[in-house]
């Protein structure tokens, strides 16, 4: 056992130690930025096996570059295409900002289809209830965002950015511009 914990407490470090600079991007840029790429692949939960890991280094880059491109740059069309050279777009975090970047960009369907595919890999994923709910509200489906604010708040409480920044675009009367 104190040999297991000998090889395991230097990978649990260095995973930390990778996550860094993600976490410090996510969390530095206030409450509109994705959360950062998930710590376990989870394609393996499905049983499938794809060739670029969310924990591989080039991956990682990538993303980042992504995920600058879109908050820093708000270039949404080349950011589409930085993800989806990823080939990982079936990953909560990469849909999302898919999603999120065809939404910002005004269409609607494909920004729907990749919201739907995040879900669908993680249907607890807070940043892509809040953006999708953001998407009800920008097609006038004032219910279907509530319902969305409703499951942030069973998922992250309603002291979450995510939570509190739909709360705000619903407080806002019907037909008013959303800045998000």
């Amino acid at each position: 056992m104190r040999r297991l914990s000998m090889l395991l407490v230097p990978g649990l470090v260095s995973m930390a130690l990778a996550a860094g600079p993600v976490l410090t991007s996510a969390y530095a840029a206030g409450s509109d930025d994705p959360s950062p790429p998930p710590k376990s692949d989870s394609s393996a939960k499905k049983g499938k096996k794809k060739s670029s890991s969310v924990s591989d280094p080039k991956f990682l880059a990538a993303y980042r570059t992504a995920y600058t491109t879109i908050y820093d740059k708000h270039d949404y069309t080349d950011a589409i295409g930085q993800l989806k050279q990823l080939k990982r777009d079936d990953v909560a975090d990469v849909a999302n900002l898919i999603g999120y970047s065809y939404r910002k960009l005004g269409d609607y369907q494909s920004s729907k289809i990749y919201y739907e595919i995040a879900l669908k890999d993680d249907p607890n994923h807070v940043r892509t209830w809040q953006y999708y709910g953001l998407w009800q509200l920008e097609q006038g489906n004032r219910e279907q965002a509530q319902y969305h604010l409703n499951k942030i708040a069973s998922l992250a409480g309603t002291d979450s950015s995510e939570y509190r920044s739909l709360a705000a675009a619903l407080d806002k009367p019907t037909g008013a511009t959303l800045v998000y």
